[in-house]
């Protein structure tokens, strides 16, 4: 049986928000793993076989935003699971890729906290 914590990738531009992102998936019982941009994410992933979850923001630098990183990562790595805000913009389920969850920001920690628990327990190893 494996005991390990599970692995989220937090992918937030903002330092004070990725913080507060990362203090919240550790309160769900997970570790934490930070990329400032998509680049940086898909970078990490490549590296990272054990990241199971990723929760990003929709608003970033760069040429890809949260919902394109959202569905690279659905393409290339299929069993990850995702979670991606906004404070921004409101994305149509149909404009997510499958499975995936979307939380407006300011986002209240349980919702959060519930929906990497549920992934988690009700989905196995991913």
């Amino acid at each position: 049986m494996n005991t390990q914590k599970p692995v989220v990738l937090v992918v937030e531009d903002d330092a004070l928000i990725r913080i507060g992102a990362i203090d919240l998936v550790e309160s769900a019982g997970c570790i934490a793993v930070e990329a400032r941009d998509a680049d940086e994410a898909i970078h990490i992933l490549g590296s990272r076989p054990d990241i199971r979850l990723v929760f990003t923001d929709i608003d970033m630098p760069g040429e890809m935003d949260g919902v394109r990183l959202s569905h690279y990562v659905r393409n290339r790595w299929p069993p990850i699971h995702i979670i991606i805000a906004s404070g921004k913009a409101i994305i149509a389920e149909s404009d997510l890729p499958s499975g995936a969850r979307f939380f407006r920001k300011p986002y209240s920690d349980g919702p959060i906290v519930d929906a990497i628990t549920t992934f988690f327990s009700s989905a196995g190893p991913a």
